[in-house]
Order: C-alpha cells, then structure tokens, then sequence
C-alpha cells in the first residue's frame, strides 16, 4: 500500500537520491541515430525534456534537452544541438512503445513546436502520464516530487530546474538532475506495475 497524500515536510524528511548509472549525453547527429537505435531496444522508456528559463516577459526558448531513461542508461539529447529529427518523431509515434512521463503536457507541446521548426511531423502514441495513473490511484495535484516520495520513499532535488540548459557544457550537477528526472519516471512505473496498478 502507498499512502494517497504527503506533505513538503514529510517529503523534506526522506533521503535525498538522484541517478547514479551510466549517462550519455549526446550532440551530433551520428550519436543521436546510434543512442535511438539503442533505445528502440526497448517497449518502455521514461522521458522528460528542459528548457533554457526566461526571466523577461515575452521571452521564450525551445526546448533545449530531451532527457530518455532505459534500465541500463539514461541519454541527455542536447536538442539544440542536434535538432530534432524524424528518426525522434518516429520514436514518438511507435505504437509499440510506451513512453512515459510526469506532467508531460508541456513537455509534447515544446516538443512538437520543434519539429514543426524544422518541418517534421510530430504524433505522439502510446503515452503514459503518471499524474493521470496518480489520479485514478486516489491522488491529487502530483508531480515529480510528490509522487517519487509517494512510490519510491525517496526525495529528489528541484534545485537546476532553472539553470540554463542551453550552456555551452552541462554542469555535473545539471547531468544528475535531468538524467534523475527521467529515470524517476521509469522507476515510477516499473514499482506500479509490479505491484500491478497498472
């Protein structure tokens, strides 16, 4: 059993994780076929993607990263350097395939706001929004937080949401935190099915 509500503080007392595995972070094209190839390995994958802040009204960015977790590894795909490319949109629509995410909305929008930059269908299938899942559960207003503390007993950190995912390196710190964002989602997933809510 999991309990249906929790609060900051009850989430402040758990211990502090992020994702300690393999992480490839990917800039060129040649990588980006290679690292989809690897991926369509797999019918499941946890998914999340990051967006340089704007600070001034008016201001927007693309999406600048696409974070995809596997069992084994997570890839960080610098869409602002890469682009977005039809092999990803294929990837998107695979019926066979289960993506998975939280609040992912957003996330499918920006996305598609891409692909349509740079003229590339963009249909996404087969879709897993845990809040959705969270909400036939019994739980309300989730997230990212909230719903790691509610299925895993653990916390994760919020604190790069709004560095720039646009620099010209990735910090450590900015790695860990997308990569943990993503697998979080795979995780998430991989305990409500083997304890069969989903």
């Amino acid at each position: 059993m999991f309990v249906k509500t929790i609060t900051k503080e009850e989430i402040n007392e758990l211990t502090l994780r992020k994702y300690e595995g393999k992480v490839s972070v990917v800039t060129t094209h040649e990588h980006l076929a290679d690292a989809l190839q690897h991926i369509k390995e797999y019918d499941t994958f946890g998914f999340d993607t990051e967006t340089k802040p704007a600070f001034r009204k008016g201001v927007k960015h693309m999406v600048a990263l696409l974070q995809i977790a596997i069992p084994e590894k997570v890839y960080l795909i610098r869409l602002n350097h890469t682009g977005f490319t039809q092999e990803l949109s294929n990837i998107f629509s695979d019926e066979h395939t289960e993506k998975i995410g939280i609040s992912i909305r957003d996330d499918l929008k920006h996305l598609k706001q891409l692909s349509e930059k740079q003229h590339i269908p963009f249909n996404a299938k087969n879709i897993t929004e845990l809040n959705d899942v969270a909400h036939t559960l019994g739980i309300e207003h989730a997230g990212v937080k909230k719903l790691t503390a509610i299925f895993l007993q653990f916390r994760v950190s919020k604190s790069q949401q709004t560095s720039n995912w646009e620099n010209a390196e990735l910090t450590e710190k900015q790695i860990r935190y997308a990569a943990t964002d993503a697998w979080v989602c795979l995780e998430i997933h991989n305990h409500l099915r083997s304890k069969g809510y989903i």
